[in-house]
């Protein structure tokens, strides 16, 4: 390819230009950066030195310099709320919204994070005044969330229900668990004021938005059985098995009691041994093995202990086994047996499952969200606190 003469002409000129633009683009930025107070590099200098505090104090006073600075009271505020100075990070942005020349996407933006200084404050009135506001702008979505998270901490529950359907809508997102479980803490709330009625209508309501609910089905069944209707009571926990297997065993115990009143202690005792059969788990051996040795005497529930250890080992398994043979060792043994108990016990007591305080749910794995009943933060607090770290 030949190399046209006029372009050997035109090379300087181009080099000239890009020098000339490259003078006025340092000119323009050293002037900027004269323009910029000195505490500015001195917060930075802090920063790098990492002097947070320093940093802080001599970014407050570039503001106080050059009040046009918005991103800086953003950042700030930001960083005040996350250290826990609320207090600050308020008034930070309350200078914001006190601002005249503030264009429309700033104020919203402000007004999102004074809300968030609000709900880190407690002040769950303002907070939510606040997040209402921003119905309808690019922030409605986070805001909804933060919302659900008052109304959950408020235990306003009809709100929590209002909100999750409007996030639904905005995010295209599914939350009929969450709302279900709502429902049920309507339900339970009215169990605990005797409005059997309205209790009841809710956990339809539960059911109907999301048919797997577990809490739905048991709330039902402790309903039924506290008016006396055992059959009715029985029908609705049998309908778990449907939904989740696993949680059979929170209503085990209850199904029992139930077909003890009926006159029916065997026919209970049967369908639970099924469950166990097709199920396995420790709560349900627990159940069964109290169930057996009540009905049919110690040696009954040795065996089925020892029949369900051949197929599902576990130490809670033998921590029973053994306790069916101490009841019945001589005493010369029984000393020897007490000690292998105890260690037994001592380590599937270490392994034991985390439990939903709220539901009862049994987990073989620490959940921030039980996995039954859909509540946040439900599980024991040592371990809810991992959440944090």
């Amino acid at each position: 390819m030949e190399i046209q003469s006029w372009w050997l002409l035109a090379l300087p000129l181009f080099f000239g230009l890009g020098w000339v633009a490259a003078r006025i683009d340092l000119k323009h930025l050293l002037s900027e950066s004269r323009a910029l107070p000195q505490s500015y590099f001195k917060g930075l200098n802090f920063l790098m030195n990492e002097q947070p505090d320093k940093a802080i104090e001599a970014f407050i006073d570039v503001i106080k310099v050059e009040p046009q600075t918005i991103e800086l009271h953003f950042a700030l505020g930001s960083l005040f709320r996350r250290r826990g100075e609320v207090t600050r990070a308020i008034r930070m942005h309350q200078s914001l919204l006190e601002r005249n020349d503030l264009d429309q996407d700033r104020k919203l933006h402000t007004l999102f994070e004074i809300a968030q200084d609000y709900l880190k404050a407690g002040l769950l009135d303002r907070a939510e005044e606040s997040f209402v506001q921003l119905d309808g702008t690019p922030y409605a979505e986070p805001s909804l969330k933060f919302l659900l998270e008052i109304y959950e901490q408020e235990k306003d529950w009809l709100k929590a229900v209002d909100t999750a359907r409007q996030l639904e809508k905005v995010s295209g997102q599914s939350y009929q668990k969450e709302i279900a479980n709502f429902y049920c803490e309507l339900a339970a709330h009215e169990m605990m004021n005797s409005k059997i009625q309205d209790a009841g209508a809710h956990l339809e309501d539960a059911l109907s938005v999301h048919r797997r609910c577990v809490r739905s089905n048991v709330l039902l069944g402790d309903l039924e059985m506290n008016r006396g209707n055992f059959e009715a009571a029985i029908d609705a926990w049998k309908r778990i098995e449907s939904q989740s297997p696993l949680h059979l065993a929170l209503v085990s115990e209850k199904m029992l009691d139930a077909y003890g009143k009926l006159g029916k202690f065997e026919e209970g005792l049967h369908l639970l041994k099924g469950y166990l059969a097709s199920y396995p788990s420790v709560e349900l051996l627990n159940v069964a093995f109290d169930a057996e040795l009540k009905a049919n005497g110690v040696e009954a529930a040795y065996h089925l202990v020892r029949d369900e250890l051949r197929k599902n080992p576990s130490l809670p398994g033998l921590d029973r086994l053994l306790e069916a043979q101490l009841m019945e060792a001589p005493p010369e043994r029984r000393k020897d047996l007490e000690l292998i108990k105890n260690l037994v016990h001592q380590h599937a007591k270490s392994l034991a499952q985390y439990r939903c305080e709220t539901c009862g749910f049994n987990a073989k794995q620490f959940y921030w969200r039980c996995p039954a009943c859909g509540g946040w933060e439900t599980f024991p607090p040592k371990q809810s606190e991992e959440r944090d770290k």
